[in-house]
């Protein structure tokens, strides 16, 4: 089995490898053939049951909003895995989940759960303000996510810690900071668990506005400024050299990238949301390797495997972003077979 794997997936003599992954496209392809041909009736069924299932507003709601962080996650995850930073999406996530616990567990906050010696009128004020985050959890979630992401860029830059050290140091402290105040608090909760591993009903209809208008000023931003991030991403001396502000392009991926791992928390779960910036922009570089060629097939491939994903999720009664990560895996394995198969 293991032959078989180096041959398919790794660095072994080229005719062998190609060889054998033609072979298993064939074999894949027969069999798809196969199980379309025996289960006709069944998949009419499937196809019926999905109309019924995209009559619903929250599967509606659930497809614009993650097409949009989707597509936003392929287009960043390109420069990312290129600068070799792409463990800030997994990074961001974990502080993105610490800022949901903290806020949830706001709710439990009090006038009389505050301390005695402040005034009641701050008392009552503070307890309607961590309610108001509790009621609506996203904007102090985007702010503490924002805040990381840049603090993450400073240290790296400007200490000894490495980038991916900084990422570890202030991930896995947020994470830890999130597990005890949910604990603190009401435990692991649904909504704690719905964070984690995502759920196309924790996404309500107050919230898909401002869902869908994030995505869209990230993608803005991206096309905006795309050719200097594209200077950035390959060769930061010369493009300091040639006048392009280094820092601050930096910064704006960092935004960029805090903003798309925020929006897509409710979708794919803290836990998955990293894979949906990772997996898309690997894919597309087992076949091509300009960098617009790269941004367009991961784009591409994101946008298709969120929404088999999702029509997978309904179908099976699976976790949404377990789905997708399942279908951008196979998606994956696929183009590497397709690769070696061309040799």
């Amino acid at each position: 089995m293991a032959h078989v794997l180096e041959k398919l997936f790794g660095s072994g003599a080229p005719d062998g490898g190609s060889r054998a992954a033609r072979i298993a496209l064939a074999a894949i392809a027969a069999l798809a053939a196969l199980l379309v041909l025996c289960n006709l009736g069944a998949l009419g069924a499937a196809m019926g049951e999905l109309r019924l299932y995209l009559g619903y507003g929250f599967i509606r709601r659930a497809l614009a909003v993650g097409t949009l962080v989707a597509l936003c996650a392929a287009l960043l995850g390109v420069t990312l895995v290129l600068k070799r930073y792409s463990m800030i999406g997994d990074g961001l996530s974990h502080v993105g989940f610490g800022a949901l616990s903290v806020a949830s567990a706001l709710g439990f906050v009090t006038a009389d759960s505050l301390p005695g010696f402040l005034p009641e009128g701050w008392r009552s004020g503070i307890a309607a303000l961590c309610g108001r985050i509790a009621g609506n959890p996203l904007p102090f979630a985007l702010a503490v996510v924002i805040a990381l992401a840049f603090l993450i860029l400073r240290i790296s830059e400007r200490s000894s810690l490495r980038g991916d050290a900084a990422i570890a140091l202030l991930s896995t402290s947020a994470l830890a900071v999130g597990v005890i105040a949910a604990s603190l608090s009401s435990g692991m909760n649904v909504d704690v668990m719905n964070y984690m591993f995502g759920s196309i009903l924790a996404l309500s209809e107050s919230d898909a506005a401002v869902s869908v208008a994030l995505p869209l000023a990230v993608i803005a931003l991206y096309l905006l400024f795309c050719n200097r991030i594209f200077a950035v991403t390959f060769d930061e001396p010369f493009a300091r050299a040639t006048g392009t502000k280094v820092g601050r392009c930096n910064l704006l991926i960092s935004l960029l990238t805090a903003i798309t791992i925020v929006t897509g928390m409710r979708l794919m779960g803290t836990m998955l949301i990293s894979s949906l910036i990772i997996f898309p922009a690997l894919t597309a570089m087992r076949l091509f390797a300009r960098f617009r060629d790269v941004l367009l097939c991961s784009a591409i491939v994101s946008v298709i495997c969120f929404v088999a994903g999702i029509l997978l999720s309904c179908l099976w009664a699976m976790p949404a972003g377990a789905a997708i990560v399942m279908t951008n895996l196979a998606a994956f394995l696929l183009f590497t077979l397709i690769a070696r198969a061309r040799g």
